[in-house]
């Protein structure tokens, strides 16, 4: 069988990716579905199933904002919507128009907006005059707000059209929040509010033809404004007056009521005051637009939250339920803040004060504050998005009594994940990335028949440092689950599994864990504390379980002094945010100190007796590679070669040579003996200057001595050791389109002269070729084979990475199979972890 007779085809498992730390980067629109920005794409995640369906290729910076068309807030005109919108915006000020088909599922990028920003986004805002009409607002840091008319296609791949109606010169105090609504009385006039640095609400008026004055500023809050949302009037009927809700970074939450003056509002003046019963009544500026005269007042101010109110939202109306043509505007407002709460409002039915009906949110050190809450459009559940990059959910599932309970939402890193490896059996993947946190994500049966196998979750948290995390190797071999990180630091990392983990471990899927009771009961620590100002995980022993419990420890206190203990539990179902963030850490049992400089990469031979490291270097000295022996953890050989950073390792598949590559366009391929009484004798067999630009990637023939090189000059080069350890280059494939990153070749099995390379690229796209080594003198042979190698898949665009891919590792199986089933992961710059499937005929 040659390599162009291997037919294959890929789908994407699971996306993990936590979200961009900015206001207005989420969305949930009429759809049910949740868009944010994660770096530079545009993910989308379904709040039912709590896995991200798919990432939007298109920006090229991190993206500020998303917002759709229809919103949560149009929900009730959306029931029946064969395809929504969805507007993302980008630090340089780019703004891209997606188009989702509900038939099938499938996204388009419908247009990109004609470059009106010159910085970044800060806030869109829309409102839907019918399914294919909407108006909306872009701010920018650059000091100006622009106002767009979009005609959306009334078919599936059409044309969109798009008039800019106005550009607002605002100054040299950007805008940071927007709002749009239809001006009371049927008049045909919009109003767009706008807040920002200055402390002032500024209401703009305009016509759909454009021509947008300044109608009024509105004063009250003592800090920057940060949120605004008009809401629709009471009733669809009766549109005389409606309400904006204001936030600000005063702690402070303000109502606006703006009522259209004359004879509509006179006649029917009392009846309103008296459906309403506020106590009080505070006249506010009176404004023209057009021919019609409006007037602002404060109608409520809502104090309850103890630190900046990022975010507030309007409930969304509801369908009257007996025509499902009208609609009902509830009295209800979302609140989330930095003081790690979010509050539902609601006026009192006898006296009309507005009053906190609900507070959820993490009063624990898991969360810095909330940077924005939103409602699902049936207001059964909220939304809210955290400092940690963190989604937190909580659903109404009370009969006769509200009762909110945390639900199940996608996790992720939220920087970039530099270094992702496969468990020993292929039960978890563990990811490093940037934002000072190692995470495991697994597989985890589903006890609903209805659901399809199993999904994959996050189930654990080791490690939460502080620095950035840049490597990490799983020990394989025998005995418990252990990893090597190598942090910005001198020292690497060694933790080992706690038994809360390993039970956890069984649950995750419905087979008998393959991991041996005896070996569980020789774990004696069952979790791990982080200290408040330390950087090392301390265990918490088994037999120390009950005092930790009666220990009253800090409860009540909140103080970055004090930190709670951890309560580690085998966990029975998927956890959720909270438990992940402090009950699920390994203990640290062993530092390595070596390296003069921040360590950069790691890597573990198969039968887990050494781990090999190196670090960030500039000069000979600096960039040796040592070697640690596994359970002394001892240092036993230091490898000098590279001049420069060794950029990755890995040893053969017989663990007999080890392979380094380096930004100083050299790799090297070290011989490593081993004696008795655990000695480590190792040589130089060859150093070669094999590309013209840095190696950034390498890995093994998992049959044979051939191995494959990636380099930033774009070419991928196939070598071969011979049996007179000389090393012969064997082939290279056809030059890429940008930096190759990341390799990883895998067997197929029982043919053992087949493969597949997965190849990685600045870009984030992935290809797979297909590899056939054929040796001259039989497959024991190591004398010079000849290779051939064809592509069999390039992934779509929609299934890769928007960012340089950082490192991919197929999964483990064993070599006698029979492969039809691949899985593949990959991690990359634009913070995501990805699981492919790669199906072989």
């Amino acid at each position: 069988m040659s390599v162009n007779d291997i037919k294959a085809e890929a789908k994407s498992l699971f996306i993990a990716a936590g979200c961009n730390r900015i206001v207005n980067n989420v969305s949930l629109g009429a759809s049910g579905l949740v868009s944010f920005g994660a770096q530079n794409a545009v993910a989308i995640f379904c709040p039912k199933s709590a896995q991200i369906l798919t990432t939007l290729p298109g920006h090229r910076a991190a993206v500020n904002c998303t917002h759709w068309l229809p919103s949560n807030k149009f929900a009730f005109k959306a029931k029946y919507f064969d395809r929504h919108y969805l507007l993302s915006g980008d630090a340089d000020g780019t703004i891209i128009l997606w188009e989702l088909s509900v038939v099938g599922n499938k996204w388009r990028h419908v247009l990109q907006l004609p470059q009106s920003h010159k910085k970044g986004v800060t806030c869109i805002s829309a409102f839907m005059v019918s399914q294919s009409d909407a108006i909306f607002a872009t701010s920018s840091s650059d000091g100006t707000v622009c106002v767009w008319d979009a005609m959306l296609p009334t078919t599936s791949g059409g044309e969109c059209k798009l008039t800019c109606l106005e550009t607002l010169i605002i100054g040299s105090r950007p805008m940071v929040t927007l709002s749009l609504a239809q001006l009371p009385g049927n008049t045909g006039l919009i109003a767009l509010a706008m807040g920002g640095l200055d402390k002032k609400i500024y209401l703009y008026c305009g016509e759909r033809t454009g021509k947008f004055v300044r109608a009024c500023e509105v004063k009250g809050h003592t800090d920057w404004i940060r949120s605004l949302d008009f809401s629709l009037p009471i009733l669809s009927g009766e549109c005389d007056s409606i309400l904006l809700v204001s936030s600000s970074q005063d702690k402070g939450i303000r109502i606006w009521k703006l009522t259209l003056r004359g004879s509509l509002a006179d006649t029917e003046d009392s009846r309103k005051r008296g459906e309403i019963s506020l106590a009080s009544y505070i006249e506010g500026p009176v404004f023209v637009a057009g021919s019609f005269s409006y007037q602002i007042s404060l109608e409520s101010l809502l104090i309850g939250h103890e630190d900046w109110v990022y975010s507030v939202q309007w409930q969304p109306p509801s369908v009257v339920a007996e025509e499902e043509i009208g609609f009902f505007q509830p009295q209800s407002i979302l609140s989330a803040s930095m003081d790690k709460t979010m509050m539902i409002w609601q006026p009192e039915r006898k006296t009309g004060i507005w009053m906190n009906v609900v507070t959820v949110g993490e009063l624990s050190h898991c969360s810095l504050g909330f940077y924005g809450g939103h409602w699902s459009p049936d207001a059964r559940s909220i939304l809210a998005h955290g400092f940690g990059g963190a989604f937190h959910m909580w659903k109404n599932i009370g009969v006769s009594s509200d009762n909110w309970q945390p639900q199940r939402v996608p996790s992720g890193h939220f920087a970039a994940v530099t270094d992702i490896g496969w468990a020993r059996c292929g039960e978890y993947i563990l990811s490093v990335s940037h934002d000072q946190t190692t995470r495991i994500f697994a597989p985890w049966h589903n006890q609903d028949p209805r659901s399809n196998g199993d999904s994959w979750h996050e189930i654990a948290r080791p490690q939460v440092h502080g620095h950035d995390i840049n490597c990490a190797a799983i020990v394989q071999g025998k005995g418990n689950h252990r990893f090597v990180s190598g942090a910005e630091e001198k020292v690497a990392r060694v933790f080992e599994a706690p038994l809360s983990f390993l039970k956890t471990l069984h649950h995750t899927t419905s087979e008998q864990s393959n991991f041996p009771e005896d070996v569980q009961a020789d774990v004696q620590v069952l979790g791990a504390n982080m200290s408040a100002l330390g950087l090392s995980q301390k265990p918490i022993y088994v037999n120390a379980t009950r005092e930790v419990q009666d220990h009253p420890g800090n409860e009540g206190l909140d103080t970055l002094e004090s930190v709670p203990d951890a309560v580690p539990v085998a966990l029975t179902e998927p956890p959720i945010e909270d438990q992940l963030a402090w009950h699920t850490l390994w203990p640290e049992s062993h530092k390595l100190y070596g390296h003069g400089n921040e360590l950069f990469s790691l890597c573990c031979d198969h039968e887990g007796k050494l781990v090999a490291s190196s670090c960030k270097a500039q000069s000979a000295t600096v960039a040796e590679i040592w070697l640690w022996q596994v359970g002394s953890w001892k240092a036993v050989g230091r490898l000098q070669s590279h001049s420069l950073t060794v950029t990755q390792m890995e040893f053969s598949h017989d663990d007999n040579l080890l392979l380094a590559v380096s930004r100083d366009r050299q790799f090297s391929v070290f011989k490593i003996n081993r004696g008795g009484m655990d000695e480590i004798d190792y040589n130089l067999i060859e150093r070669r200057e094999a590309h013209k630009r840095i190696i950034w990637a390498c890995s093994w023939n998992p049959f044979g001595h051939e191995f494959a090189t990636g380099s930033r000059d774009k070419t991928v080069k196939i070598w071969g050791v011979e049996k007179t350890s000389s090393v012969k280059h064997l082939l290279t494939l056809p030059p890429f389109n940008s930096s190759v990153n990341a390799l990883s070749w895998v067997g197929l099995g029982q043919q053992r002269d087949h493969g597949l390379l997965a190849v990685g690229m600045e870009t984030g796209l992935l290809q797979i070729w297909s590899l056939h080594v054929e040796r001259g003198n039989g497959s024991g042979s190591i004398s010079t084979p000849s290779v051939t190698a064809a592509p069999i898949i390039r992934l779509d665009p929609f299934m890769c990475h928007v960012s340089a891919v950082n490192r991919l590792a197929w999964k483990n199986h064993e070599n006698n199979e029979k492969c039809t089933s691949l899985q593949l992961a990959s991690c990359g710059a634009d913070n995501s972890v990805r699981l492919y499937e790669v199906t072989i005929d």
